[in-house]
This record gives C-alpha cells, structure tokens and sequence, in this order.
C-alpha cells in the first residue's frame, strides 16, 4: 500500500499546489544538513496552517523543530504580529531552522529556543508568558506527557494541542511492546483518558510517511 499512498500524496501536492521554492529548499537544506526525513508532509503542513487559521491563532507553541519546514507552514498563517515559538534540542538542526525561516520572510514572528524542551517548557512557565492558542508536539515521543502537561499550564480555555506520530504503524495497541516511542504515546492517551482539563481525539492517517495518526486535544472551559 505504501507505493498507492506515495502516488495520492504527489497528486495532491501537485494538484492542489501543496509547495512552493521556499519549502522545496527548506527541505533541502534540512537533507543536506543531515536531518532525517521526519518533518511533516505538504498535506499535514498545509494542515496545520489551516488549523492556525480556524482558530485564530496569535500565539503557536511548537515543541520539536527539525529543519522549520512545518514551522514555516504554521507561521505564515498567522497575522503579521503574530508570535511563533519552537523548541530545539539540536543546535545543528536549529541553526538550518533559523535559515530557512529568514529566508521565508517568517523569522520576525518565528523564535527557534534551543535546548531540552522540557528544560524550554519550564522557562516559558517561570517567565509567565502569554497563553497559546495552538500548540504542536512533535518531539521525543517518550517525554510526549511531560511536554503536554506542561502545555496545559501554557494554555487557555479553547487552546489547540495536536501531538503527532501517536499511531506508530498501529503498534499504538500493543501492550506488551518495549518501543520507548509506543510506550510514550500509550502512557500519554492513558493519562489523558483521566485528565479532566482537556476533550481529546484521535485520528489515523497515511501517506507518504507511511501508517500513524495524531491526538487532537482541545483544552476544555
């Protein structure tokens, strides 16, 4: 199945013009650079941005940067003061991120942080920033709880937290796996199937990244 997947992500790149030169090179400098392929697709990108916009967004965490291709994808849809920050542990990864966000014209409004997120997430609480309305986790699967219980505290009533590669080839189910990335997601939905503050959902997907899903959470009233 994963050559028809293949095909259907390219026709709809293609057809619904799903790049542009400016991704295309953040792509390729991410590669060059020796980061893996693990940034989300065109479709998810545009995904992404869409949520951004429905939600009105001001203000996005992003947890897990990489190259900046999916922060490119959410800063441009927010307005032009808006606030984009994103979480690092890579200092290589971060500085190709903070390229190719300069040269997207999105650097004004996009700040990669660099170091542990958890570390990150602990200085934005202490600082007493303002709420974000969406946040996007994407980084080391096994810490997925910690990042999005400190998210909550970086939160507002209506906040968006996506938190991605959750389905992991549907290895989600497996109780007796010793993957730490499995078992980071299975501790997460097991903790927020407790957790009052926030609604949650989960939804599969595939693609050119193959079978995997995401957690969709909204923080509640």
């Amino acid at each position: 199945m994963q050559t028809t997947w293949d095909k259907v992500d390219e026709y709809f790149v293609e057809h619904l013009s799903l790049s542009d030169d400016v991704l295309d090179a953040a792509l390729g400098d991410s590669t060059a650079a020796g980061l893996p392929a693990i940034n989300v697709t065109p479709a998810q990108g545009k995904f992404l941005a869409f949520l951004a916009s429905m939600c009105r967004a001001r203000r996005i965490l992003e947890i897990g940067t990489l190259g900046g291709y999916g922060t490119i994808w959410m800063a441009r849809a927010l307005p032009a003061d808006g606030t984009l920050i994103t979480l690092e542990i890579d200092s290589n990864a971060a500085a190709v991120a903070e390229r190719n966000l300069e040269r997207a014209g999105v650097a004004k409004r996009a700040k990669v942080m660099v170091g542990r997120a958890a570390e990150s997430l602990s200085r934005l609480i202490a600082d007493k920033v303002k709420p974000f309305d969406l946040v996007f986790i994407d980084a080391d699967k096994q810490n997925s709880t910690v990042y999005f219980e400190a998210t909550l505290a970086l939160s507002h009533p209506g906040t968006v937290i996506i938190v991605d590669n959750v389905v992991r080839e549907g290895a989600i189910t497996d109780e007796f796996s010793t993957d730490t990335n499995v078992l980071g997601m299975r501790q997460l939905t097991e903790w927020l199937a407790n957790e009052s503050r926030v609604s949650a959902t989960a939804i599969q997907t595939v693609g050119s990244k193959g079978y995997d899903g995401f957690i969709m959470a909204l923080v509640n009233p």
